[in-house]
């Protein structure tokens, strides 16, 4: 076969898990191809314009600190800044921005043409090229051996004929897999409203065997902002200091913007229950599941029968431009009713509505295709990322993209796959969670789904994952050794406050004693000063009542030549950083139970079960448990253990039969 084009890693797709993949391939050395079928819509916010939230802050800050690039670009482009949760402790802070939708994807563009490693093309997908091409379901993987031929991607077919080859090939078509678009009674094939679907790609991907499921998502109506009373809904502001995504911006700079709240009524509500039936979610039109917590606002009018009101946000798409989107409002009502119900809202009477919104259904892989390095089990060199394995949202995008991009690149490399434990990052707990569970309905990051959410803060991402990015080639030199400058300015601020006691006879000694009740008539009746580490075990304390302190401090022992830190009161970076040594004070016991729980987990994620064992000869597993294990493979016992209806016993006995195994292994080969 004569191929065209040669790459060494070919990303199928340009969404946010296209992205980072190629980025992430791209910077690791390789001849990177990106393929898309529409040059102008790169990085698409096709949903809400905004980057993170609740736990997906979280997964946005470990992209950037594995060398991704979304953090960076949101911080470019943002136009409101949220730190969430503040009310709460520091493992659920999280941070939300609105983006610019327009310069959000100029600026992706930007950056991804700034990588010499990496070409960006225009061109449907429509076919994989295998070696040993086998058609059809029962493929195997290579690796186990047992049963089958080996089968390995070696490059792609394009819609106009041209045949591209490829190392590895990661696929990242998000919605676009046989997208099938509901608006009240009417459906149309799309990949996005006014975008073609990918009809063949999903095709060949059921023609190779793959367990295919199907999918559905929604969005909302836009409006037109010069049609609405903004004076009838509550202003929502962002932060006066806005809170950066990436560990490389040092401040935000651009102009910020306000968005609003209101809220459905009665009236909203008995609308949308006289015309339920209109409705493609109640008609039987719509017959795949959609995520179950971001529901359409008529599936909310049902489900929720008592509730007399629903939170509406209204989140501008850009500042030039009147485009505002309805956050919470998603729906595929019939036009005529998506007139009437926004219009059933006081400040929305007169508004104009630029865009309906929609529900579409789409084709995704079950991820239990897939091993925690997110490469196919039933074909070597294939790899999957983003809503084809099942999950929701710009972020469980971005983070399974750049873990897609760094292991595609690792194996034409011959290196081994990276795999990230779930103790170590939210990203790690998304991927395991998908590859050990598989979905039956759309999958979305909440910090309830980490075991250890007090360990794997936003504060201390890049501690946990920028040394992984540095070894895999993702994370830029220089990137590093500002990330080693960081952690020494952190180790120097938590040693002055360890070993030096705040003297009561100095200003900042004052008032800090006296927020304590240790200060009477401006005389210290404490029995002993305290150390700094002390001092911020009281909930009474906080790292910005000891910042002059610990400032002039380290000025004076000279540490201001690290690199500046926690010597800048005034800056954001250092903020963070005095927010992190902070935490680890003040949290400390629970921290180090947390260390321990990780250790147990690690042993238990150690224990690896070979690629030949066949669950089968396990005496004692019942039916249903042999068909899970052999139809997952989990790599670990760890795994094993976390597949719904797997039983500890069923671990245990699996554990014993790899010794008996092993050993009769041995006991050959030695005869």
């Amino acid at each position: 076969m004569g191929f065209t084009e040669h790459y060494d890693v070919v990303v199928v797709g340009a969404g946010h898990a296209g992205c980072e993949a190629a980025m992430a391939a791209a910077r690791m050395g390789l001849r990177t191809a990106l393929y898309t079928m529409n040059l102008d819509l790169i990085a698409q916010m096709s949903c809400n314009p905004a980057v993170g939230g609740i736990a997906k802050g979280h997964l946005v800050r470990e992209v950037d600190a594995l060398g991704g690039v979304m953090g960076e670009v949101i911080d470019a482009v943002g136009i409101q800044f949220r730190l969430l949760n503040t009310s709460r402790g520091p493992a659920v802070w999280s941070p939300r921005a609105q983006a610019d939708k327009k310069l959000y994807r100029t600026k992706m563009r930007q950056v991804l043409e700034s990588e010499p490693n990496l070409r960006i093309k225009q061109a449907e997908v429509v076919d994989l090229v295998l070696e040993d091409t086998i058609v059809g379901a029962g493929l195997v993987p290579a690796q186990g051996g047992h049963e089958g031929r080996p089968c390995r991607v070696r490059g792609l077919k394009l819609r106009d004929g041209r045949v591209v080859e490829a190392g590895a090939v990661v696929i990242t078509t998000g919605t676009f897999l046989n997208g099938l678009i509901h608006c009240g009674e009417e459906t149309y094939a799309a990949g996005r409203s006014g975008e073609s679907p990918a009809v063949l790609l999903g095709e060949a991907l059921r023609r190779l065997g793959f367990e295919i499921g199907r999918l559905k998502t929604g969005t909302p109506p836009r409006l037109d902002a010069r049609t609405i009373d903004f004076s009838q809904f509550q202003v929502q502001p962002g932060d006066p200091i806005p809170t950066p995504f990436s560990f490389r911006t040092r401040a935000i700079t651009q102009a910020q913007t306000v968005c609003w709240i209101t809220y459905t009524n009665a009236g909203t509500h008995q609308l949308l229950r006289e015309n339920i039936k209109r409705s493609p979610l109640y008609s039987g039109q719509i017959k795949s599941l959609g995520p179950r917590y971001c529901p359409s606002i008529e599936d909310k009018v049902v489900k929720f029968p008592d509730k007399a009101q629903h939170q509406i946000f209204l989140e501008p798409e850009g500042l030039d431009t009147h485009e505002i989107y309805v956050n919470g409002m998603s729906t595929s009502m019939p036009i005529d009713v998506q007139w009437a119900m926004v219009r059933s809202i006081a400040g929305l009477d007169h508004a104009d509505m630029i865009r309906p919104g929609y529900a579409i259904e789409y084709d995704m892989v079950q991820p239990t295709e897939l091993y925690p390095w997110l490469e196919t089990k039933k074909i070597e060199n294939l790899f999957l990322a983003g809503q084809i394995n099942g999950t929701t949202g710009y972020e469980e995008a971005a983070c399974q993209g750049i873990m897609g991009g760094i292991n595609a690149a690792l194996r034409v490399q011959g290196r081994e796959p990276l795999v990230i434990e779930r103790t170590r990052a939210y990203t790690g707990i998304l991927i395991d969670d998908l590859v050990s569970k598989g979905c039956d309905e759309p999958y979305r990051m909440f910090t309830s789904r980490a075991e250890l959410r007090l360990h794997l803060r936003i504060d201390n991402a890049d501690e946990r994952l920028t040394p992984l990015g540095y070894r895999a080639g993702t994370v830029r030199e220089q990137d590093y050794q500002s990330f080693l400058e960081k952690q020494q300015r952190i180790s120097a601020a938590a040693r002055f406050l360890l070993d030096t006691r705040l003297d009561p006879e100095s200003r900042v000694g004052r008032e800090v004693y006296t927020k304590l009740g240790l200060m009477t008539d401006g005389r210290f009746t404490g029995p002993a000063s305290l150390s700094g580490a002390q001092l911020l075990k009281r909930p009474e304390v906080s790292i910005e009542d000891l910042m002059e302190w610990v400032n002039t401090s380290l000025t004076q022992q000279g540490l201001r030549a690290l690199g500046g830190g926690l010597s800048d009161a005034a800056s954001l970076f250092a903020r963070e950083e005095a927010r992190r040594v902070e935490t680890d004070f003040k949290y400390e016991g629970y921290l180090a139970q947390q260390e321990r729980q990780i250790e147990r987990m690690k042993r238990a994620e150690e224990r690896r079960i070979p690629d030949w064992f066949d669950y089968g000869r396990v005496s004692g597993l019942s039916r249903e448990v042999v068909e899970k294990l052999t139809r997952v493979r989990p790599v670990t016992l760890g795994q094993a253990a976390r597949i719904p209806g797997v039983t500890p016993a069923a671990v245990s006995l699996v554990n014993v039969y790899i010794e008996i195994f092993q050993r009769r292994s041995a006991e050959q080969a030695s005869a």
